[in-house]
């Protein structure tokens, strides 16, 4: 039984997947190998998400950063969203998973939009949802909030810039702030993703890479959030130790 002071369990959770190339590396892999097991965690890691009943799920699935990386393996990045979106649809479905895609998405193929655009309409769920999936590709938290003061320059009434007016015109949001965020990998930084939106987020680093990122490392993660207490900067907290 949790006390008072224990935080609830998050409802929503934001994931760096990161280290797939490494793994395939350690292995004497194909890079590629790397990419399609990293498919087949993020899949469990949804279900597990419905499992534990999250309310929110973002898999940070390809930055705006990705783009510079080598054209063969941005192409098969792209291919790999691809495949996923019309292998996982279907599954999204009967889970009742709603799918949605953040991100400076005008810089995939036109095929390729349509075919977000086509799963997100497939999967909208009205009601007796079990997850909102948020799915972040070409998508960078500097962007993110640059296309957000853009927006609100572009509106014809005066209005008072709020952190809550900002939020509304970031990609996120219709969704809360992530209560977690993990990052597989061994790297300790965020690299760019939901800058506005992690502010109070409590962050989980795990050397693990994210191939390797099964239900038993995701419940450690969980376990983790479990154990700390959420202080939100709040001075009333300061000696609650």
């Amino acid at each position: 039984m949790q006390s008072e002071n224990s935080p609830k369990p998050p409802s929503h959770v934001a994931i760096i997947m990161d280290g797939n190339n490494r793994w395939a590396k350690t292995k004497d892999l194909p890079g590629v190998s790397g990419h399609q097991k990293g498919v087949e965690r993020a899949r469990e890691a949804v279900e597990y998400a419905v499992e534990n009943k999250l309310q929110t799920l973002t898999l940070f699935a390809f930055s705006s950063e990705n783009w510079g990386r080598s054209d063969e393996e941005v192409g098969l990045l792209v291919r790999l969203l691809a495949q996923a979106l019309e292998e996982q649809v279907p599954n999204l479905i009967k889970n009742k998973v709603q799918l949605s895609f953040i991100g400076d998405l005008s810089k995939f193929d036109l095929d390729l939009q349509t075919r977000i655009k086509k799963a997100e309409k497939l999967t909208l769920c009205n009601k007796d949802k079990n997850l909102d999936l948020v799915i972040a590709a070409s998508y960078g938290g500097r962007w993110d909030i640059i296309q957000a003061f853009r927006k609100i320059s572009e509106l014809k009434q005066e209005i008072e810039i709020n952190e809550d007016l900002v939020s509304s015109f970031t990609s996120l949001g219709p969704f809360s702030d992530p209560d977690l965020c993990i990052r597989t990998g061994g790297e300790f930084r965020v690299s760019n993703f939901l800058l506005w939106h992690l502010a109070y987020s409590e962050l989980y680093f795990t050397d693990i890479f994210w191939p390797d990122f099964d239900s038993i490392q995701f419940q450690k993660a969980l376990d983790e959030y479990s154990n700390r207490q959420r202080r939100f900067g709040d001075k009333s907290n300061f000696n609650n130790k």
